[in-house]
């Protein structure tokens, strides 16, 4: 028994019809649908199941199987009409064709049936075995075209709910279809058909489970993308050549005569060779990609797999290749292309060619600024076809083509790339390698790429702009430091120059210049070693901040006004570098009186607070505005003196004490004077404010 093939299909339709049945009356009956496929379940599991009864025992006869098989169909119809009910609510289905298949569904079921049950209640044989096949025949085409109104009505937001049971269906009808086509042709139902019926019928019940659990929960989505739809149709074609080849060298062989196997192994060969160059060539998969994206699906495009393969080659943050080069490669591959050109906007607002992709490009390649194709651009973001331009260069305005691009040849299509609304470049694809027909999908995703693209380069240009702008930064910056401390030694060596006629003679005065030009000395080779070899960490020592103001003082003091200090300070120990120090609190007393007039005040003032110095140096010159003291007083290159400043001491003297640990204050008001206050950590407490306080001043100490 279990050597019978029919017995193990139809047992297998019948298990698994009724594993579905049981899915359905449990957990998942909701609409009319699930009803009705309820209903198609169980009549095909009593189906099934007459048949291996029939088959194992010899009973039911044949006219309850006829019925049967009548019966499963009407189930199956119904399955559909209630398919059809529900796309009716949201289609366009017209009136007249509605009710012609309600009444030609429901006459011819009703007739076979009537006359079957007349047939096998009164053994009237009303219709002969032939028209029993056809009345099958019919009923199958009538499943297939109520199966083809459903998904043609059928929204496309909506078919997602419907497509496997359409499937599903339609694997049904034209099994039967068939089979019943053989059998009249034939004059009998072929043993192999009927064998495989059912377990084709089961192997259709995942889908309907599938649907069934789409519809109660999260769609189980199954989606045929182009790239398999590609290698399908590419291994369907190659097996239908194959079989051609077969049949052709078979005849061959046949007719061939004393030569037929020898011509037989010739064509094979050469077939083999012809259709191993096909598969292999670009162009012909491009064609090909081109006819199954025309006729299987409803976009040209896998969004999702355009996004991915541009992502992936843009997000390579190497140069090789180019970015320009990958950009030319994306944008050519969107219309099947290979070759291609950009150009890129330059700093004289010409642009320039910035890469190309197998295209031979003229020597002069410069598009200027006030060039046509430009202003073009610029009013409209349009996509320039070159084969419709000269067929009809009216429709864009009789434009002109820059040499550039004009005598490049094998050029298509001139895309613009829109930095935000600014025209930012200008590419060129090649001819396809298949022939394309563009429609708006086309156009709308190179510009949704050339966009993206286009903001890539941007990006790119901007970084090496501020690569290049920080190298410069960065020299600039020593440079400024470096003349700002050869200033102070300058004015130092300068006012030596100035006194030395009329002090030459005087012994101190000798003194104090040695001392100076020494200071000088050693103030520039520590600057040039500073340079040569800058420090990670300036060292810092316990200093006597109270003696170090004082020679600030005595430094000064033939200076006008004579800065003073007022008030005593108790000793007061600092750690910092003592060079430093003395550099960056000379610079805030040289502001002060440089922004002093001759008859004005400078004055210091040093007090000791719980755990840090506090030094103020005050003046009574031109101030400074709220707008300089909040954003700009602390900022590098930024100075109230004019042409005559550099700006550097201030931002100097606020770094180093804010290495020290300390802060850097300022109140002003203009044409009354300027006040800094200097906080910084006495020794006892160095290691517990190394970095700069965030804290309330404390109270100075009188």
């Amino acid at each position: 028994m279990l050597s019978d093939l029919s017995v193990i299909s139809y047992g297998a339709a019948a298990a698994v019809y009724a594993i579905l049945a049981v899915l359905l009356g449990t957990h998942h009956i909701r609409r009319n649908v699930d009803r009705a496929l309820l209903l198609a379940s169980l009549v095909t599991l009593v189906w099934a199941s007459t048949l291996v009864t029939q088959s194992v025992w010899g009973t039911p006869g044949f006219f309850v199987r006829y019925l049967l098989e009548l019966l499963r169909y009407t189930a199956w119809i119904f399955l559909l009409f209630a398919m059809l009910r529900n796309t009716l609510r949201q289609g366009h289905l017209s009136g007249q064709i509605k009710k012609f298949m309600g009444v030609g569904a429901v006459g011819l079921l009703v007739t076979l049936i009537t006359l079957g049950s007349l047939e096998f209640v009164f053994g009237v044989a009303l219709l002969g075995g032939k028209t029993k096949v056809i009345g099958q025949l019919a009923l199958s085409l009538l499943g297939l075209s109520l199966v083809e109104q459903i998904w043609r009505n059928a929204p496309a937001f909506g078919r997602a709910s419907m497509k496997y049971l359409c499937i599903g269906i339609a694997t049904v009808f034209v099994f039967d279809f068939l089979m019943y086509a053989d059998a009249l042709l034939f004059g009998e139902i072929s043993n192999a058909f009927w064998n495989a019926r059912g377990l084709v019928n089961a192997a259709l019940v995942p889908l309907f489970a599938v649907n069934v659990i789409n519809a109660r929960r999260q769609p189980v989505s199954f989606h045929l993308s182009r790239s398999a739809a590609f290698h399908a149709g590419t291994f369907i074609l190659a097996g239908i050549y194959l079989v051609i080849l077969s049949i052709t060298g078979y005849y061959v062989r046949t007719l061939g005569g004393e030569w037929g196997q020898s011509l037989q192994v010739i064509l094979s060969a050469v077939a083999l060779v012809f259709l191993t160059t096909l598969i292999a060539s670009r162009r012909v998969r491009a064609r090909l990609m081109v006819r199954i994206s025309q006729n299987f699906f409803d976009y040209k495009y896998d969004y999702r797999d355009e996004w991915l393969k541009m992502t992936k080659e843009l997000s390579d943050l190497s140069q090789d290749p180019p970015l320009a080069q990958r950009v030319i490669r994306i944008l050519a591959n969107l219309v099947e292309s290979n070759a291609g050109a950009i150009w890129l906007r330059s700093d004289t607002g010409t642009y320039t060619l910035k890469d190309t992709s197998n295209l031979a490009v003229p020597k002069y390649t410069v598009i200027d600024e006030d060039a046509e194709l430009v202003t073009f651009f610029k009013s409209k973001e349009w996509i320039i076809n070159l084969d419709e331009y000269q067929a009809d260069p009216l429709a864009y305005d009789l434009l002109e083509i820059p040499e550039a691009i004009a005598k490049t040849p094998d050029t298509w299509l001139i895309i613009p790339l829109f930095l935000d609304n600014e025209l930012y470049g200008i590419a060129i694809t090649g001819r396809p390698l298949a022939r394309i027909e563009l429609n708006w999908e086309n156009f709308d995703l190179i510009k949704v790429v050339a966009r993206q693209t286009c903001n890539l380069l941007a990006q790119a240009d901007a970084q090496n702009r501020l690569s290049r702008a920080m190298q410069f930064e960065a020299v600039s910056k020593a440079s400024a430091f470096m003349a700002h401390d050869l200033k102070t030694v300058i004015a130092q060596l300068s006012l030596l120059v100035n006194n030395a006629q009329t002090h030459k003679h005087n012994p101190a005065f000798v003194d104090d210049m040695i001392n100076t030009t020494e200071h000088a000395v050693r103030k520039m080779t520590n600057l040039l070693e500073h340079i040569r070899k800058p420090p990670k960490k300036a060292g810092t020592t316990p200093l006597n901040l109270n003696n170090l103001v004082a020679n600030l003082l005595e430094q000064y003091e033939n200076q006008r006004p004579v800065p003073r200090q007022e008030g005593e300070a108790p000793p007061i120990t600092v750690n910092a570098d003592e060079e430093q120090l003395k550099s960056v609190l000379g610079h805030l007393i040289q502001n002060a009186l440089d922004a002093t007039p001759p008859d004005g005040e400078v004055s210091l003032s040093l007090k000791k607070a719980k755990d840090h110095a506090v030094l103020f140096i005050q003046d009574s010159g031109s101030g400074m505005t709220d707008d300089f003291l909040n954003n700009r007083l602390f900022k590098p290159f930024e100075s109230t003196k004019g042409l005559t400043g550099m700006g550097i001491g201030a931002y100097q003297a606020r770094e180093y004490i804010q290495q020290l640990g300390g802060t850097i204050d300022a109140t002003s008001e203009p044409g009354t004077g300027s006040c800094f206050s200097i906080r910084i950590p006495v020794a006892e407490k160095q290691e517990h404010d190394q970095r700069p306080s965030t804290d309330r001043p404390a109270p100075i100490e009188m």
